[in-house]
């Protein structure tokens, strides 16, 4: 087992959480008419986040790694946090495109490494969770084109 690959998926598992906690706040802080669409698919990313947390813990029991707790945690979204307007849709979305990016990274990192490893099961998981996370990208990418055209 790679040292690369434990702490890819360590770091992997507390990001999933925080955005998890990010999505949830957000879900429950934006307000207004436009906000609605953004807080139903905010609320619908956070049981495949915490999805994503759960294979990942598993896989790294597999590897006879335990999921880090909380005490090792780093806040790492501090541009998902919920904003002094809660109208500010757009600062949302903003925060949401940047932890995809940083979940994609780290998981095309992740693929990388285990491929290095000859590990071709967490490749495979960490394939998965990039196209899921890129999937979310995409959604939002959508959201974003429609409020700078307002």
């Amino acid at each position: 087992m790679s040292e690369d690959v434990t702490a890819l998926l360590k770091r992997a598992y507390h990001d999933e959480l925080e955005t998890v906690m990010n999505y949830m706040t957000n879900s429950i802080v934006l307000d207004g008419v436009r906000a609605e669409e953004i807080k139903e698919s905010l609320k619908a990313d956070i049981q495949e986040e915490l999805g994503h947390a759960e294979q990942i813990g598993n896989r790294l029991k597999q590897l006879d790694e335990k999921p880090p707790g909380s005490g090792t945690f780093e806040a790492r979204q501090p541009n998902l946090q919920p904003p002094e307007d809660s109208t500010n849709v757009s600062s949302v979305i903003d925060g949401v495109l940047e932890a995809e990016e940083d979940a994609i990274e780290t998981y095309r990192s992740l693929i990388t490494a285990a491929e290095e490893a000859n590990d071709p099961v967490t490749e495979d998981l960490a394939v998965t969770l990039l196209g899921d996370e890129e999937a979310h990208r995409t959604e939002f990418r959508g959201f974003k084109k429609e409020y700078d055209r307002d």
